[in-house]
């Protein structure tokens, strides 16, 4: 099947004139960094729902185009590249995930002058004129969580582990008052450096067996979190502690080798087992669009895909301005509402739902 969606450079974006008119959107995930790993299936899940809107005659008979944006390098170099985009009048809206800080740093060259959803679990707090979150906060994404599986599983000692940077550091605000409202108690509350968690992998272990932790919320992201969990492994920790993650999806558990404990979980918006009509019929679109090999259909790329479709109704609907995306509540409302939070048990190389925690 021929794609109906193309990828932009963002040098030829800049510097080329566009060879039709229509929406063009600034694609902003990573594919280096960090997060690197996810990047291919955000990218297939952009190209899915762009074609989706081309095949189904555009925005107001407009063809949709993508610029793909590196979101995994350092904050100001991608703030940078955006900057130059819309200095040259190359996109009318931006799209993507990508880390808290790389986000804040965007936000602050797009603000009032393009529109731009972000679009994964975020930190919270009030957004700039023309920015849309459509993931859940910290404390959408933990309530249900952290209170089922304190009782669930009878636990008394949380300790808290991420990345030191913004999400993480949400993450774990709001983390503390959600365990002490189940009576348990914090007893570790540390962060380690993006990408430098195997540096202080020996300290961490020592510090879960220490303060006799049975309750792990883990908030690593990317390579961190694959390093973490297969260092939990090796010492014989898997076992011990319950572990949640509100960054674990398919393709980190793929690479860190799966896990059969029964005592890893995610809260995540969405997960390749779900059976819902909806997923279902995604799930099918994607593989016969862009292939049976394609990267898995993650939460993040499902996010990227609900992201592009926000960005595409805005635009049909003349929404689609700094000045009038926040009022455009009813669409924005939707899309949140489909990508309310779910919570998933690891079953091997499957995260599997767990019933009636949403």
């Amino acid at each position: 099947m021929r794609i109906e969606a193309g990828l932009t450079d963002p040098l030829e974006a800049q510097v080329m004139p566009r060879e039709r008119s229509g929406l063009r959107v600034g694609l902003v995930v990573p594919q280096s960094g960090a997060l690197g790993l996810f990047g291919p299936s955000a990218v297939d899940a952009a190209l899915l729902a762009t074609h989706e809107v081309n095949v189904s005659g555009g925005v107001r008979g407009a063809y949709v185009d993508l610029v793909l944006v590196d979101g995994g390098r350092p904050p100001l170099e991608v703030a940078a590249e955006v900057r130059r985009l819309g200095d040259a009048g190359a996109v009318d809206a931006l799209v993507g995930f990508h880390t808290s800080d790389v986000h804040r740093a965007v936000e602050r060259v797009a603000a009032g002058r393009t529109p731009y959803v972000f679009t994964p679990p975020h930190e919270g707090g009030r957004r700039r004129d023309g920015v849309v979150c459509i993931g859940p906060d910290p404390a959408r994404q933990l309530r249900r969580a952290v209170s089922w599986l304190t009782s669930r599983h009878g636990l008394r000692r949380w300790a808290l582990v991420g990345n030191d940077y913004i999400w993480p550091w949400a993450v774990h605000r709001a983390a503390r008052p959600l365990v002490a409202a189940t009576g348990a108690e914090v007893v570790l509350d540390h962060f380690v450096p993006l990408g430098g968690v195997d540096a202080q992998l020996d300290q961490l272990l020592d510090a879960l067996r220490t303060t006799r932790a049975d309750a792990l919320l883990v908030s690593l992201v990317g390579r961190d979190l694959v390093s973490f969990h297969r260092a939990l492994r090796q010492a014989d920790l898997d076992r011990r502690l319950v572990r949640l993650s509100g960054a674990l999806e398919e393709n980190g558990l793929l690479a860190g080798d799966g896990d059969r404990t029964g005592t890893l979980y995610a809260a995540m918006s969405s997960f390749v087992t779900m059976t819902d009509e909806r997923h279902v019929g995604l799930a099918e679109r994607y593989a016969a669009v862009i292939g049976p090999h394609a990267p898995v259909l993650d939460s993040y790329a499902e996010s990227v895909y609900d992201g592009l479709h926000l960005v595409a109704t805005l635009a049909a609907r003349g929404s689609l301005t700094p000045e009038r995306i926040a009022a455009a509540t009813a669409d924005v409302s939707d899309v949140r509402r489909t990508r309310q939070v779910h919570l998933a048990r690891a079953d091997g190389l499957e995260l599997s739902v767990v019933p009636g925690v949403a």
